[in-house]
């Protein structure tokens, strides 16, 4: 009976003592889990070590240190030079310029999350250990504003290359006629130019090529329609078409005291049988009719075409064919009757009228140029 005792003594006092001991181990596994946790409060504000931001090692940063870190790696990205070209003409750049930032807070708020899908103690233990995460957090760009609008704006201005039509002109001293022939001009297609501009950006490259594209005229030798050229100096009237001349009639201009203006004008209408209306009543017109209806005595003849030219210049038929070749009128170019039939229906309204060279000088009224016959 006294051995039964005794083992069951022993029995209670080896369960009193691993009892002990399992209490102590608890309240030492207690006592260290607290110790984790309140080592990982306190280091809370920091990232887990082994996080990075696009390469940025941000490890044991406060998000002060972290951002600014971020920020210094950045700011090379952003002011990394982008020379934009167009031909030879170059504009120089950088993605700061053009609105580019990059999201750095948003950054930092995701490297200071790393590791949050673990648990208390396996951040401590990453934290106490100095063990890396090894994760890395994209940092993102972005480009805002029309800064890249306003530079291909500028850009498109500064190379545009307007075309040139065919025409016939005068020189400066309106003396003679001059040959204009056409020419391709040349612009930037501005939404393939920023889409180019803002791949650039994101693919951070040091430079990008813009090209242009042509813009054909709208009148070429061939195209370009008829001109009426008359030469003061000769009394004489050409009929172009393109550069060739296809026909030639004589008329008469305006008589000493009085000018048929030099320069480059349009036909903007034009009269069969029109009614004349006395420009200067109170001038040279004294005593004139105030209006001449269409007929034999109409100054304007049968036919008038209205330019232009300051004046109320036109050309037109006449009552006095004799005058025709002389410097005989009040600034108006006449023709004989039938020559202006037959150029009227041969340029239509808008046709451009240039007038080149002068009256020689000393010449008197009903004179004829040098050199030609009366």
């Amino acid at each position: 009976m006294a051995k039964g005792r005794h083992v069951r003594h022993r029995r209670v006092r080896a369960a009193v003592i691993v009892s002990a001991i399992a209490g102590v181990l608890l309240m030492a596994a207690g006592g260290a889990a607290y110790a984790a946790y309140r080592y990982e409060r306190a280091h809370a504000d920091r990232i887990l070590p082994g996080v990075r931001i696009s390469g940025v090692d941000v490890g044991g940063m406060t998000r002060t240190e972290a951002e600014h870190a971020v920020k210094v790696a950045a700011s090379q990205v952003l002011r990394k030079q982008l020379v934009v070209r167009v031909g030879d003409t170059r504009w120089v750049t950088t993605p700061s310029e053009l609105g580019r930032r990059a999201d750095i807070a948003d950054a930092v708020s995701a490297a200071l999350a790393a590791g949050q899908e673990m648990g208390t103690f396996d951040r401590f233990w990453h934290r106490f250990r100095d063990e890396p995460l090894d994760r890395d957090v994209d940092l993102a760009y972005r480009t805002k504003g029309d800064a890249v609008s306003s530079l291909v704006q500028r850009i498109a201005r500064e190379v545009y290359v307007a075309p040139r039509n065919s025409a016939i002109g005068i020189t400066s001293n309106h003396d003679d006629i001059t040959f204009v022939h056409a020419k391709a001009g040349s612009r930037l297609n501005k939404e393939r130019a920023t889409q180019a501009i803002q791949r650039a950006i994101h693919a951070r490259d040091a430079a990008v090529r813009l090209r242009t594209s042509t813009i054909a005229p709208k009148a070429t030798a061939t195209t370009m329609g008829r001109t009426i050229v008359v030469r003061v100096n000769e009394n004489k009237l050409y009929l172009y078409d393109g550069y060739d001349v296809i026909r030639t009639w004589p008329v008469a201009t305006a008589k000493p005291g009085f000018t048929t203006p030099v320069g480059d004008w349009r036909i903007y209408d034009k009269q069969v049988d029109p009614t004349w209306h006395n420009p200067a009543p109170d001038g040279w017109g004294a005593g004139e009719p105030l209006v001449i209806g269409p007929g034999p005595g109409n100054p304007m003849g049968p036919r008038a075409l209205y330019i232009t030219a300051p004046g109320l210049i036109r050309i037109h038929g006449t009552s006095d064919p004799a005058s025709i070749g002389r410097y005989a009128s009040h600034g108006c170019i006449r023709m004989n009757n039938d020559d202006v039939v037959t150029l009227y229906p041969m340029v239509p309204v808008g046709t451009h009228v240039l007038v080149v060279g002068y009256r020689p000088a000393g010449a008197a009224y009903w004179d004829t140029p040098p050199g030609k016959d009366t």
